[in-house]
């Protein structure tokens, strides 16, 4: 009965330690040994959203071929021309630009964005207010970070255009009709109209209204029959992007990056780049409502089409890039006629808070794993701490405060269990040793004497485990929050999203983890005492490599744990000392 509680320790130990070695193989590049990631999460077959939508996307489309949303190649969207690849046998090739092409690029209080003659396609958005370098890099230089790209090393754009026929596309040449690039005194939004020459008998003409402070773009599709016969386009936006990780990862835990589709009737799916390659992403295609993104860590773009518009969604492999998108019919246009259809596009850092307001379920973009019942309330008290200190720092050590103080009942339970352990632990020494030929008979010792005592050896367990998982969602929320990102601390610590520079933290951590170790009963097993003692050393040097605002949070918490076990002791009138383990036997 006397190693119940260390052998349940020991079993989340080794639970732990599989855990971060398959975390540790993620981040090298190789696959999970034990618990393989990297696949979307199992759902189940949800219906067509409802089976009108699906007629919707379907109606008057005899060019979209079945199962267009996996096909490796799609006939029906033109392929990705950032790749310099062809386009797809199946669709004529736009014809010759009618004028140089050329870059238009807008400036705003949150973004730089550049947009590209060719398609009218979104090619470039950096972040003002972020930046490439994070840590003590910061001190020598500031470049804003850039998100969507298209350079010879990586790509991420946005793109849209018109299938169902030879119509414009995001291949098609295309040219600034009208708005200035340039926001005048007072002004809180612009627009921008770029316009197709006629293909198909259609002008495509993008209307992009561009908010002064913000991430979301408004993105209308107009669409003119100048034709003599009646069309049936449609109007498709994807996010294309390379299968590269955003390299902000750390080490022994892993960030999804790639696409995710999201429907009120689906919820949240995640599609693994290599599972689009292999034609085996699951995901729901069809929908009215939702969105579909393209997701790394700390930040993301997001397609939004209006709820209530029918569309197909599909993930596709482009040559050596990905896209998401989402497909959406126009219905017939008659010669003369015009039809619009209005979406918007978010780029921009997961700010949980302003993803809430922007869509529904668009704040799942920031994603906290099977824990996110418990990670979202602890982001939401860490916010509402932040604003009354305005350090998130601070705010960390206050939030830990609080959860200490929640738990305080919980934990002085515990601690009171093992003080009365260590109390009684030389006797069961004594007795082990005096009774190691009689196991039988020790047994029978050992529970006379925890009843003597009052003793339960599982009293310091269960208090401790139910605090596990609390613990392991603040963990996440600390590892999610763009807001640690380039958030500094105090003196040293410059951004908590980043391993301390000097190693202080770590070394304090570890620290008070020995401490913590030797204020506990040890184990009667010398071999289990020795180790007990090692894997604190172990476990520590992991966090030398962790970002600081994580082993804040820590060390921390081991600070409040010391001082209510050694207050604890007091009042019981324990002594407070150390036990140590005899390595030399």
């Amino acid at each position: 009965m006397t190693d119940i509680r260390r052998s349940i320790l020991w079993v989340i130990l080794v639970f732990s330690l599989i855990l971060l070695w398959d975390q540790w193989q993620i981040y090298n590049g190789r696959e999970a040994t034990f618990f393989p990631t990297g696949q979307p999460p199992a759902t189940e077959t949800v219906p067509a959203a409802d089976a009108a939508a699906a007629a919707v996307v379907a109606a008057g489309t005899a060019a979209l071929p079945p199962a267009m949303a996996t096909a490796p190649a799609n006939a029906a969207l033109p392929t990705a021309t950032v790749l310099g690849a062809q386009p797809d046998a199946a669709v004529p090739p736009a014809p010759a630009p009618a004028a140089p092409r050329e870059t238009v690029t807008v400036r705003t209080d949150a973004m730089e964005l550049t947009f590209d003659s060719q398609g009218g396609a979104l090619i470039g958005a950096t972040l003002l207010r972020h930046y490439e370098e994070v840590g003590r890099e910061l001190r020598d230089s500031q470049t804003p970070l850039r998100l969507l790209k298209q350079t010879a090393e990586r790509t991420y754009v946005a793109q849209t255009g018109l299938i169902g026929g030879d119509f414009p596309n995001h291949t098609t040449p295309m040219r600034l009709v009208s708005g200035a690039p340039e926001f005048a005194p007072g002004q809180t939004e612009l627009t921008l109209r770029f316009e197709s020459e006629p293909v198909g008998g259609l002008v495509l003409a993008k209307i992009y209204t561009i908010a002064r402070d913000s991430h979301v773009i408004g993105v209308r599709h107009e669409v003119r029959n100048v034709g003599a016969a009646a069309a049936s386009p449609q109007v498709y936006v994807q996010l294309v992007r390379d299968g590269l990780q955003a390299g902000s990862d750390v080490p022994f835990y892993y960030t999804f990056t790639g696409p995710v589709v999201y429907s009120e009737a689906a919820k949240f799916q995640q599609i693994d780049f290599a599972h689009i390659r292999a034609n085996e992403a699951e995901f729901q295609r069809t929908a009215n409502d939702g969105y579909v993104a393209m997701v790394q860590h700390y930040f993301a773009s997001a397609w939004l089409p209006e709820t209530g518009v029918a569309r197909e969604n599909f993930a596709r492999v482009v040559g050596p890039l990905y896209s998401v998108g989402s497909i959406m019919a126009l219905g017939s246009i008659a010669p003369g006629q015009t039809q619009t259809l209005d979406t918007r596009l978010f780029v921009g850092p997961q700010y949980e808070t302003e993803l809430e307001l922007i869509a529904p379920g668009l704040d799942l973009l920031k994603d906290y794993g099977w824990l996110t019942v418990l990670a979202k309330p602890m982001y939401w008290l860490l916010y509402q701490i932040h604003a009354l200190v305005g350090n998130w720092g601070w705010a960390i050590v206050l939030l830990v405060v609080l959860i200490r103080a929640a738990f305080y009942w919980l934990n002085a339970k515990a601690y009171r269990s093992m003080a009365k352990m260590k109390a009684v632990n030389p006797r069961i020494m004594e007795m082990r040793e005096r009774l190691k030929d009689s196991p039988q008979l020790m047994q029978q010792e050992m529970m006379k004497l925890y009843r003597e005592e009052k003793v339960n050896p599982l009293g310091g367990c269960f208090p401790i485990l139910i605090q596990i998982p609390v613990f392991i969602a603040l963990y996440w929320v600390l590892l999610a929050s763009v807001e640690m990102r380039n958030a500094p601390w105090i003196l040293w610590i410059g951004d908590l999203s980043t391993p301390d520079p000097f190693f202080i933290l770590p070394l304090l951590m570890m620290i008070t983890t020995v401490i913590q170790t030797a204020l506990n009963p040890l184990p009667p097993d010398p071999l289990q005492a020795k180790l007990m003692w090692i894997l604190p050393f172990v476990f520590s040097i992991m966090f030398f490599f962790f970002p600081a605002g994580l082993v804040l949070y820590w060390f921390v918490n081991n600070v409040l744990t010391i001082a209510q076990q050694a207050y604890i002791n007091a009042k019981m009138g324990v002594p407070l000392k150390f036990t140590l383990p005899n390595f030399k036997s």
